[in-house]
């Protein structure tokens, strides 16, 4: 899959969401988790979605996932050169992120349910860098 990043729409970080932004700038999948219920989520926001608490600590994750569920879309998009995965990911700390899958076939073939995959963060416009995820070679 080829993505045009020049297409792509720009998220807009907020005071909530800067810590996550700037840990994608930096190369690292920044979560939040309780300080309480230690429960770590995902999308950030100022409290706890478990417990309601708002004392929170910003946390590096792995980048270690798994393929939990993807479409593979074939109808055109200007930053996406189809077929392309849109999926649902499992981060080894629990919280699932929805992304796109890169470096694999867009088949049902190549993407496999519970495949092990890893972060590969790739720079938008902006100062923005997303998350997508990729194969892990090194799980084999």
């Amino acid at each position: 899959m080829n993505i045009d990043f020049d297409q792509v729409t720009a998220p807009v970080p907020t005071p909530e969401t800067e810590h996550f932004w700037s840990g994608c700038v930096a190369g690292e999948l920044r979560l939040q988790q309780c300080d309480d219920c230690h429960g770590v989520y995902f999308p950030p926001r100022p409290f706890c979605p478990a417990c309601g608490q708002q004392a929170v600590t910003v946390i590096c994750a792995s980048g270690k996932a798994r393929l939990l569920s993807y479409v593979i879309n074939h109808r055109p998009h200007p930053a996406f050169e189809g077929p392309y995965a849109i999926a649902v990911v499992e981060l080894v700390e629990g919280v699932k992120m929805m992304s796109n899958i890169l470096n694999v076939s867009q088949t049902p073939e190549a993407l496999v349910l519970d495949m092990p995959l890893t972060v590969a963060f790739r720079p938008i416009r902006g100062g923005i860098v997303l998350p997508y995820f990729e194969p892990d070679g090194a799980a084999s």
